[in-house]
Formats: C-alpha cells, sequence, structure tokens
C-alpha cells in the first residue's frame, strides 16, 4: 500500500509540473495520455537488447487495461524537444510468467530528437530518436536476485508521432532502460497514446500562429495567411487599393459602381458610365468632351464652341466661325461676304482694276511709290461717275514672311487707299470700305517671283 501511495505521489507531481513540451515552434507544447508495457524478461548481455526487441511476445503481460502513461513536452529548438513522462503499471511476469505481482513506476526525463531534420518536414509524420535518464521502482521483488527494486537508468530509444491535424496525433514510443546499480533488471517499456499539441504565439488571436501569420499583430484570416479582409471581397487589405470597400479583384478590390471598368477612386462619374478617355464620365455623341462639359451633349461639336456644332446665323453655308460677315448671307468664295452689286459697267470695272494693279507701295510698308496717287485719282474719277456704286478695297500679299504680319500689312494698305481716296480725291467716305487678305487668295504661284509680283496686289470690288 505505501509503494502505491508513493507512486500516485509521483503521478500528482508529474501532472503538476509546468515545463511540458512541444514538436515545434508554433505548437510548443504536448501533452500525451496512454498506456504502456515493461518487458523485463531480456536477456542479460546488453548487445541482446535488440534480439529480444524484436522476438518478444510478452508485451502484453505487465498492461494495464487503462491509462498508465502522461507525458509533457516543451520544444526547445533545431529539433529538439524535453519530455517528462510518468507511468504506473503492475508487474507480473519477471523472470517467468506470473512469478510476481508487484507495482512498477518510474518518471523519466529525456531529450528527443525530431529526425525530420534529416530527412525533411513530413508534415503527419513526426520520427524521434530518444536518450535521458529516469528512476524506477518494482516493488520489493521477493523471490528474485533483486533486492531493493528501485534505482535511476540510462533511457534511449526513438517513437514517432502521427499528426491528424494541427492539434491532435497519435503517439508510438519505445525506450529501454540499462541499471547502473543491479537493483532493478534492464528491460523495455513501449508507450501508445494520444498527443495533444498547443500554445503556439498568436498574438492577434485570430488562430493562426506568428510564425505563419503574415500579419501577426492584425487579426486576419487563415486562406490569407493571417491577413485581414476588412470589406469582405476576397482581397487581403495589403493587396487591396480600396480595403474599407467591397471590390472587384481586377481593380484591386475596388468598387466599380456604374460598370464601366473604372474604379470609384478613379471615375470622375463614378454613377454613370463613361470612357477611360473621359476619366469614367460618358461622351454621348464622340465629340471628345464629356457631356457634363459639353453644351451641347448630343450633338457633337469642337471644344472652342462649348462642345456645339458651329452655327450659321446668316444661312449663307459659311460657318460663322469662318464667316467675315456673320450677319450678311455671302458665298464661300468671299468667306461668306456677298458679292459686290453690279451697278457699274463691265467696262469701268475693268479700269478700276487696271489702274488697282498699278498702285504700288514701299516694300513692307503701306506708303505709295511714286506716280501711284495719279493713278488713285483716275480711280476716283470712275467712281465718281457711278455714284450708285459702294467699293471694298482689298489688300493682297504673297506668302513671303508671317502670314499674320501679311495680314496686316494687307489691312494697312488696303486702308491707305481708302484714306487717299475719301481725303485727297473726295470719294464719300460711305461708299468705301477696305479688307485686307494676307495672303489667303493668291492669283497665281508664290514659288516664283513674277507670281509673288502678281499676288501684291489691291483689288476694288463692287460692294453687293
Amino acid at each position: 500500500m505505501k509503494q502505491l501511495k508513493l507512486a500516485m505521489l509521483a503521478m500528482v507531481a508529474f501532472l503538476t509540473f509546468s515545463n511540458v513540451n512541444a514538436q515545434d515552434e508554433n505548437n510548443p507544447w504536448v501533452v500525451g495520455f496512454g498506456v504502456n508495457t515493461v518487458d523485463v524478461r531480456i536477456p542479460e548481455e546488453f548487445g541482446d537488447y535488440l534480439q529480444d526487441y524484436i522476438g518478444t511476445s510478452e508485451w502484453g503481460d505487465n498492461t494495464l487495461p487503462s491509462i498508465s502513461r502522461l507525458s509533457v513536452e516543451r520544444y526547445l529548438n533545431d529539433g529538439f524537444t524535453l519530455q517528462l513522462a510518468g507511468s504506473l503499471n503492475k508487474i507480473k511476469t519477471f523472470a517467468t510468467e506470473d512469478d510476481i505481482d508487484e507495482l512498477y513506476w518510474a518518471i523519466d526525463l529525456g531529450v528527443k530528437w525530431d529526425l525530420n531534420h534529416l530527412i525533411g518536414d513530413t508534415a503527419w509524420w513526426d520520427p524521434y530518436v530518444y536518450v535521458g535518464g529516469g528512476y524506477v521502482d518494482f516493488g520489493s521483488l521477493e523471490g528474485t536476485n533483486f533486492v531493493d527494486g528501485s534505482e535511476g537508468t540510462l533511457n534511449f530509444g526513438g517513437g514517432f508521432n502521427i499528426w491528424f491535424n494541427e492539434n491532435i496525433g497519435l503517439n508510438f514510443q519505445s525506450v529501454g532502460k540499462k541499471e547502473f546499480a543491479d537493483k532493478v533488471r534492464d528491460h523495455f517499456q513501449h508507450s501508445l497514446g494520444v498527443v495533444f499539441r498547443f500554445g503556439g504565439k498568436d498574438t492577434d488571436g485570430d488562430g493562426v500562429y506568428d510564425k505563419d501569420d503574415a500579419c501577426p499583430e492584425v487579426a486576419g484570416l487563415k486562406e490569407f495567411n493571417g491577413c485581414p479582409d476588412a470589406d469582405g471581397d476576397g482581397i487581403k487589405d495589403s493587396d487591396d487599393a480600396c480595403p474599407n470597400e467591397a471590390g472587384k479583384a481586377e481593380l484591386n478590390g475596388c468598387p466599380d459602381a456604374d460598370g464601366d471598368g473604372i474604379a470609384d477612386k478613379d471615375d470622375a462619374c463614378p454613377t454613370v458610365a463613361g470612357t477611360k478617355a473621359m476619366n469614367g464620365c460618358p461622351d454621348t455623341d464622340g465629340d471628345g468632351i464629356a457631356d457634363q462639359n459639353d453644351k451641347c451633349p448630343k450633338e457633337a461639336g469642337p471644344a472652342d464652341n462649348g462642345g456645339c456644332p458651329w452655327g450659321d446665323k446668316d444661312n449663307d453655308g459659311v460657318k460663322d466661325n469662318v464667316d467675315k460677315c456673320p450677319d450678311v448671307a455671302g458665298v464661300a468664295s468671299r468667306q461668306g461676304c456677298p458679292e459686290p452689286k453690279p451697278v457699274i459697267t463691265e467696262e469701268a470695272k475693268a479700269k478700276l482694276n487696271e489702274f488697282a494693279r498699278a498702285i504700288y507701295f514701299n516694300s513692307g510698308r503701306s506708303s505709295f511709290r511714286p506716280g501711284v496717287t495719279g493713278k488713285l485719282d483716275l480711280i476716283a474719277g470712275i467712281m465718281k461717275e457711278y455714284p450708285d456704286a459702294n467699293f471694298n478695297i482689298e489688300g493682297h500679299t504673297d506668302s513671303a514672311g508671317k502670314a499674320s504680319s501679311n495680314l496686316k500689312l494687307s489691312e494697312r494698305r488696303s486702308k491707305a487707299v481708302l484714306d487717299y481716296l475719301v481725303g485727297r480725291a473726295g470719294v464719300p467716305a460711305g461708299r468705301l470700305s477696305s479688307v485686307g487678305f494676307g495672303e489667303d487668295y493668291p492669283i497665281a504661284s508664290n514659288s516664283t517671283r513674277a507670281g509673288r509680283a502678281q499676288n501684291r496686289r489691291v483689288e476694288i470690288n463692287l460692294k453687293k
């Protein structure tokens, strides 16, 4: 009875021991429950252990039909694990079958080394070797050559775990125990049980251990290696451009309310389907101006007219943007201005143009060359002969120089002719107007000297 009490106290001490062992960094603690059997009938020679171990048939003789072994383990480092185990048994076969009836208990402390460090990680299969020491008690061992029946032992052996999932597995361990003082007999102890591993560090409490957690300080999901998906769109927050709004994978997790393929955050019109060219806004008339900026969203028009087509106020077929007489119907050949009225004879018109072609100016200026005023007086005389005719004096240049400069020069020259006819020749100002067309209406090629000379001209036409 005293021996049984000692054994029970040892088991209680074992159960309250805090430094238990684990199998890896994720699960540093393991606790095991199972049965054990003791094989004492082995050869006297230590070297014959293996032969007896393989050939023994007495493993079941010394086995309690209940949980008889408890173990706790703590993972150390580099595949090494510290194991503390306590076992209780009933020995009936010592040297011969049913030759004793004694209580057996043992406390063992050993180190395991995971063989996966040699063969590679197999996940579910966890073989190991074992070495350590312990203390065993066989009781009084009356009728044997051993007097005390208890002493320390050197333990060596191995075993394996088969893991069913992250935390639960099956353990088999076989250990040979070598005595030192001939107080007990060398023997084998084999165990089979269920093991539970636990205690991995999980800082954020999401069920994914820190070692495997890509976001160890933020609670997340196992399918994202512990990283969160705040909006639940199946894209982890670190890869989600819009982590707080459920969106589409093709848009990096951002929503697209109008379904135009442009994420709402980049869409200038997020509730109306549009085009990428318009930053997600529609362009109904296809004129390159988004509808919200288009004054005529259903009619294509240029940007400089607010997206509206140019009108034609005088209905002459020349759009207002190029019509030099937008309020008076004209002809395209005169940029929308009207043809002069035929209130003068063709002969007189021919004379006017003949004299007009003799109007020469100093180079690059609007001042007349010598002798030109005589031609201007002749022109004034014809105009006075036809008082009902109103005239438009038109200045033209060649293409040499800038077009803008040529336009201004042509305007100054036509104005110089008008000023002379009014101020010096006495033609009523109300009958005359002047305009410069620059280089826009050549009558000859500007690629030759003669052609350019013809293009530098003044024309006098009737106003319509």
